[in-house]
């Protein structure tokens, strides 16, 4: 038996049973894994964006599915606090581009480690099982089933995560336990994830990854749904990377999309014709296949060569004023279609979850069983690469283990 019974080990999870310890409740946190903070393990390739040093404003403007129902708990527990909290658990923290916190040490398990070292010296006990059901007697929760056993408490708080990176335990475990106590998932989809193109471009520079390029996403309509300027790679199947994770969140189900690639975003169309116009003259002797290799990497060149639709053994100094001005289209807008995203069990986030408008904001108790609180990924809360999710986590949790007395 327990005061509070946490299930799942992630960030939501260790940080709710650490507050809810702290303020004196008899905590046992259940994690089917053989410890914490797998997925934690693997953020950011394994450095962890721990959070995002914005402002409460900026942070909701970046939160994809109901940002309103997070006010309060943003309000309550900012990206400072984060940072101050891992700052005085020993691990300090830095920032880097676009305000993301990293650990110095650029250890993910760091950071783990900080959760789950704050959590025993709280008294927190764990227990490796797999909780299979929750136990519910006249509207309010009274423990949890693992298989045949029975273990009982005062409140259980449901912080498995969504349906990304199953092997982690982030399996859908929750939302099913969610639905078995009547409450409604909405659509789970997935987010941050990369994106699939039919396109023999993308395969012929498979392994390619391009820096500073600006990325543009179209749809029916002829204003972009998205643009932003970083870091993207080509694979076997499409595309992936910083940039592509972050406009996938943008997308919808209705595929195929446009992505338009702008090799060159520093320099407007008139600048870029006026390097081409240099570059090709000083080497106006050379074959157009050889008269890219200061504009271009070399793995890009033959298939950029191939959607011009000039024959790569024209001299440069032959080319019509009309084949320039599609040179210089594609290097401001090469065309990639866009027919789908890959499986959610390799998005970085869920989207969708247990339906927002079922939960208290300010406690993260249901509203349809008392004692029963919903942290984190299993929530319908996501947003965009660059640590607000690890934030929505964060305060979510601090939230709920400061409701449970």
């Amino acid at each position: 038996m327990a005061k509070c019974i946490v299930v799942g080990g992630g960030p939501a999870g260790l940080f709710t049973a650490y507050n809810a310890a702290k303020n004196g409740n008899d905590v046992l946190l259940i994690e089917k894994n053989d410890r914490c903070g797998r997925k934690l393990d693997i953020t950011g390739k394994g450095r962890c964006n721990v959070t995002n040093m914005c402002s409460r404003e900026e942070f909701l403007q970046n939160v994809i599915a109901n940002p309103r129902f997070l006010m309060s708990a943003i309000s309550r527990f900012s990206p400072e606090d984060t940072v101050e909290f891992f700052e005085s658990e020993g691990v300090p923290t830095k920032v880097e581009r676009g305000n993301r916190v990293f650990p110095v040490s650029d250890r993910a398990n760091d950071i783990t480690s900080a959760l789950v070292s704050a959590c025993k010296r709280e008294g927190v006990r764990f227990l490796r099982k797999n909780v299979t059901a929750i136990t519910v007697s006249d509207g309010k929760a009274v423990g949890v089933r693992c298989g045949n056993e029975s273990i009982e408490g005062d409140s259980v708080v449901i912080a498995c995560g969504g349906s990304s990176y199953p092997k982690t335990g982030s399996d859908g475990s929750g939302h099913r336990l969610a639905e078995s106590v009547g409450h409604t998932i909405t659509k789970i989809r997935p987010s941050l994830v990369p994106l699939v193109s039919p396109d023999k471009l993308c395969s012929d520079c498979m392994g390619l990854s391009l820096k500073n390029v600006g990325i543009s996403f179209y749809g029916n309509s002829k204003k972009p749904l998205y643009y932003e300027q970083g870091e993207m790679m080509f694979t076997h199947f499409g595309v992936t990377g910083p940039v592509i994770l972050s406009a996938s969140s943008y997308l919808k189900d209705e595929f195929p999309y446009k992505m338009f690639i702008d090799l060159k975003p520093a320099l407007d169309e008139k600048t870029l014709d006026k390097r081409l116009l240099r570059d090709f003259s000083e080497n106006q002797n050379r074959d157009l296949k050889n008269g890219f290799s200061a504009l271009l990497p070399s793995k890009l060149i033959m298939p950029f060569i191939k959607m011009t639709g000039i024959p790569p053994e024209t001299k440069l100094n032959s080319l019509t004023k009309e084949q320039r001005a599609k040179i210089l289209s594609l290097l401001k807008a090469l065309p990639v279609t866009i027919s789908g995203t890959r499986p959610i069990n390799e998005a970085i986030v869920t989207g969708g979850g247990v339906d927002c408008k079922e939960i208290d904001p300010k406690t993260m108790e249901s509203k349809l069983v008392n004692g029963l609180y919903f942290v984190g990924e299993v929530l319908d809360v996501d947003a965009y690469t660059g640590g607000f999710n690890l934030q929505i986590a964060f305060s979510t949790a601090f939230v709920c283990g400061n409701s449970i007395w």
